[in-house]
C-alpha cells in the first residue's frame, strides 16, 4: 500500500502540536538528525547520517538530577525530559541498533528510566535504503537495506510516494486511517528490488563468537592496535556503543549529577582510583572492543553488537576498517598451549 509524499507530510505536520519531529537535515559536514518545524525541511535523498540517532534516547551529555542543600535539608530534582517525538527517516541499521540498546537500558533486569521514557514516547519511522554505500555491510549482520526491524512504521521511497507499512500498534495509533492506495505494477517492482537488495560488501561472522572464545591471548591483537590513535571516533559514531561516565558537578550548596558518553577505547575508561589500569594498552582496548561486540554481547544478550552501518570505517582518521578486523580474526591462527 502507498501514500503520496504530500499527504504523508501533511499528516506529520498536523501532529506538530503534540509531537516534536526529529529528522535528517543537511548541515556542514554531512547529514544529521535535528529537530525540524515542518516536514518540508526533511532531507530524504541521503545515504545515512553522520551520527546515529541514538543520542535522542541516550544523549551525549545529560543532567540526570540536580540538588540544592539548605542547612540540613536537601531538595532533589529529577531532570528527565521525554517529549512525545516522531523520529523520521531512520535507516535499518539504526533502528536495529536501537533494539540492541534496549537490551542494555530496558531489559528484564535493569531499566534506565531516562532511556526508557524517551523510547516509550517516541515513534520510529524507518526508511529503506535505495542507495547502498560501499562501506555498508549490514547484510552480513542479518539485516538488509530494507529491514523494518525496530521501526514502528516503515517506508520505501517510490519517488512521489511511499510504500508504507505499519509495524507496531504504536505506529498504527500515530497515523490512523490514511486511506492508502494500491501500488502500480511498476511501483511493486521497485519495492521488490529494494527488498531484495544486499550490500556489496560482505564479511563472515558465522563463527566469530566461537573463535573469539579462544583468542584472548592471541598475538593478533598486538598487530591490530599499531596504527590506532585512540581517538574514540569509532565508538562515538557507533549506533550500539553505550559506555558512559557519571560525574558530580558541585557548586557550593548546589550541584548536579551528569552522565556523559565514554568509550572502552579511551585510556582513562578503566583507570582505577588506585592508579592501576587493567587495560592500559591500545592492544587491550582494541581486544575489548572486538570481544564486547562479537563475543561478550552475544553471550549476554544473544546478538552481535554491530549493525554493519560502516560509520566507524568512514570516520576513522587512519583508515582502520572493521571488515578487515573481522577478516583478521577469522584468519588468525589459534595458539595451541
Amino acid at each position: 500500500m502507498k501514500i503520496s509524499k504530500e499527504k504523508f507530510g501533511q499528516s506529520i505536520d498536523a501532529l506538530s502540536s503534540d509531537y516534536r519531529l526529529i529528522a535528517p537535515v543537511s548541515e556542514a559536514g554531512g547529514v544529521n538528525y535535528k529537530a525540524v518545524k515542518n516536514f518540508s525541511d526533511v532531507k530524504q535523498d541521503y545515504l545515512n547520517s553522520k551520527l546515529p540517532p541514538k543520542s535522542f534516547f541516550f544523549p551525549q551529555h545529560e543532567k540526570l538530577l540536580s540538588y540544592v542543600k539548605n542547612g540540613k535539608d536537601v531538595t532533589v530534582k529529577n531532570e528527565l525530559q521525554a517529549e512525545k517525538t516522531i523520529l523520521f527517516g531512520v535507516r535499518p541499521c539504526d533502528s536495529k541498533g536501537l533494539l540492541l540498546l534496549d537490551k542494555v537500558f530496558k531489559n528484564d533486569q535493569y531499566q534506565d528510566p531516562y532511556y526508557y521514557e524517551r523510547r516509550k514516547n517516541t515513534v520510529v519511522i524507518g526508511m529503506a535504503c535505495k542507495t547502498i554505500a560501499p562501506t555498508c555491510f549490514c547484510s552480513s549482520m542479518g539485516l538488509s537495506p530494507a529491514s523494518s526491524e525496530g521501526a514502528d512504521i516503515f517506508l520505501i521511497d517510490l519517488g512521489d510516494a511511499y510504500e508504507l507499512e505499519t509495524i507496531t500498534e504504536k505506529g498504527k495509533a500515530l497515523l490512523g486511517d490514511l486511506g492508502l492506495s494500491e501500488l502500480t505494477a511498476q511501483e511493486q517492482a521497485l519495492v521488490d528490488a529494494v527488498k531484495s537488495a544486499q550490500t556489496t560488501s560482505q564479511v563472515d561472522v558465522s563463527t566469530i563468537t566461537e573463535k573469539l572464545d579462544k583468542m584472548f591471548d592471541n598475538p593478533y591483537w598486538e598487530n591490530l592496535q599499531e596504527k590506532c590513535l585512540g581517538c574514540n571516533t569509532c565508538s562515538f559514531s557507533c549506533p550500539t556503543c553505550h559506555c558512559f561516565d557519571i560525574s558530580e558537578e558541585v557548586r557550593q550548596n548546589s550541584g548536579s549529577r551528569v552522565r556523559t558518553w565514554d568509550a572502552c577505547m579511551a585510556p582513562l575508561f578503566t583507570l582505577h582510583g588506585s592508579g592501576h589500569n587493567p587495560r592500559s594498552t591500545q592492544k587491550a582496548r582494541w581486544r575489548q572492543r572486538m570481544m564486547h561486540k562479537f563475543n561478550y554481547f552475544v553471550h549476554n544478550n544473544g546478538d552481535i553488537a554491530c549493525v554493519g552501518c560502516g560509520r566507524c570505517i568512514r570516520s576513522c582518521p587512519v583508515n582502520m576498517d572493521m571488515r578487515q578486523v573481522i577478516d583478521g580474526v577469522n584468519k588468525a591462527e589459534l595458539v595451541v598451549e
